[in-house]
């Protein structure tokens, strides 16, 4: 499942800043050994019992494992966990005094490889073996990849190669990259790239949601305007310049300014146009040839190209489109979702949920977020069943509350958390939906559930909190 990453700020803002981490109590392991509650290998040796969890139906709060993750400040954006492409393991990033040590763990405990230490370039802004001092950390972490029909975990930080006493030190991503079904342990990367970049602290990304990794920087937010693909079966590094040149329309077209790349597909990049109207891969498709029936070519705001890419997730491009239209007429956005590569329509409905980026902040509100199998997609109400071709919003009619999706399993569970303007984080409710049903048949699981982060690991889910010393606890709770 690729869309830990992307939902992980939610689950954080539901679970990790509400103190919602079940019962107290620490994790059954060292937070930098490496070894895990289960040894070197096999099985478990004396571990702990397991904190109890307050989780939603489908999972049982008591059986799995827990892991801790000490070195992981209080204050962060990002999260050293990923699912491991084609396997029931997820990878988790230790820190130690010798690097940094990737494991991969089954939803059983058992330890299937672990990585030899690995050394990340120097936090920008911090003195060497220092971090940031910004108010959110900035700390390496991990994305999985499938490329060609094989899987890969990639170790990445951003941060100053070659600086010391001497010299200044160029500002790069270091990306180390694994192999998936790698065993044993002490496993050294394939090969190390550097992507040189510019950008503070939390200024850069790195997805591979359209199939190809991409490293984005130099501004807040998941599509940062300047990326780089990187080929990690061979290292080559391929820099887009200038998003605004590539697409024709946008040459063409007034103010079309701060474009930006939001993923990589085998046929090319997707591009989104300056202001967040029209979208497409160069040479392949744009927005305007795939846009739904009945939706209008140009936006009743300044006639700019309509359609806007929302997000991706899943090899799956969710995009919104203005109704208005010049005759007045005052219809909810149409939403769809369409295949990165091709652009073909998957699917659409209306919903009322509404964004308007602007010209300094084009982040979306939501992350988009997909189910492992990719059946099921979403962005905060906005969801969608691509196997039925059915859309299911869940924003606020009037008297129901908008909830806010976060979390999707293969059976169609969906598991979000009810706006409320009013209650604090602490007292965040949290709601199940049924992306099987037209109208998602929502349920109240009530304040202080655990959202699973990962949903597809060996039949099991994979819970954040923090314990009662504030470390991060990654803990892994069987499925029905």
């Amino acid at each position: 499942m690729r869309t830990g990453k992307a939902l992980a700020g939610v689950v954080l803002s539901a679970t990790l800043a509400a103190g919602c981490g079940g019962s107290g109590g620490t994790g059954a392991t060292d937070a930098t050994d490496g070894k895990g509650a289960t040894g070197a290998f096999g099985e478990t040796e004396g571990a702990k019992p397991t904190v109890k969890l307050s989780v939603p139906p489908q999972y049982d709060g008591s059986k799995g494992w827990d892991e801790t993750l000490g070195w992981v400040p209080e204050s962060v954006g990002t999260l050293p966990v990923t699912s491991v492409p084609h396997s029931d393991r997820v990878a988790l990033l230790y820190a130690s005094a010798e690097g940094y040590t990737v494991q991969a763990k089954a939803a059983d405990g058992k330890v299937g490889w672990s990585s030899a230490p690995w050394k990340a370039p120097t936090p920008v802004g911090a003195t060497e073996g220092g971090t940031s001092s910004d108010e959110q950390a900035e700390i390496p972490d991990l994305r999985d990849v499938e490329l060609d029909g094989r899987g890969y975990v990639v170790a990445y930080a951003h941060g100053m190669s070659g600086k010391d006493a001497l010299h200044e030190g160029t500002e790069v991503v270091r990306l180390a990259v694994f192999p998936a079904d790698a065993s044993g342990t002490g496993v050294k990367p394939l090969r190390e790239v550097d992507v040189p970049v510019s950008g503070s602290p939390r200024q850069v990304q790195v997805s591979a949601e359209g199939g190809r990794l991409l490293v984005a920087y130099g501004e807040r937010g998941p599509y940062p305007r300047s990326a780089a693909v990187v080929d990690v079966t061979t290292g080559s590094v391929t820099p887009y310049k200038d998003p605004n040149e590539l697409l024709p329309q946008c040459t063409r077209a007034t103010l079309c300014q701060r474009s930006r790349v939001m993923a990589v597909s085998p046929d090319g990049p997707l591009v989104s146009m300056g202001l967040g109207y029209g979208f497409g891969v160069p040479g392949r498709w744009f927005s305007d040839t795939v846009r739904p029936d009945g939706v209008q070519p140009k936006t009743s705001f300044h006639e700019y190209w309509n359609g806007r890419a929302y997000g991706v997730a899943s090899g799956r491009l969710l995009a919104s489109w203005d109704n208005g239209g010049k005759d007045g007429a005052n219809r909810p956005p149409t939403w769809s979702v369409h295949d990165v590569r091709t652009g073909a329509l998957l699917a659409r409905m209306e919903c009322a949920y509404e964004e308007t980026p602007t010209i300094l902040d084009q982040s979306p509100e939501h992350p988009t977020i997909a189910s492992p199998s990719g059946r099921y997609l979403a962005a905060g109400p906005v969801a969608f069943d691509l196997e039925r071709k059915q859309g299911i919003c869940v924003g606020g009619d009037g008297n129901r509350k908008t909830i806010t999706l976060a979390s999707i399993r293969d059976d169609g569970a969906a598991y979000g958390v009810v706006d409320n303007a009013e209650a604090p984080a602490s007292e965040a409710v949290v709601a199940q939906v049924d992306l099987n049903s037209a109208s998602g048949d929502p349920k109240v699981l009530g304040a202080g559930v655990d959202i699973p982060l990962l949903t597809g690991v060996g039949g099991g889910g994979l819970f954040l909190a923090r314990d009662d010393n504030n470390n991060l606890r990654v803990s892994l709770r069987r499925g029905h």
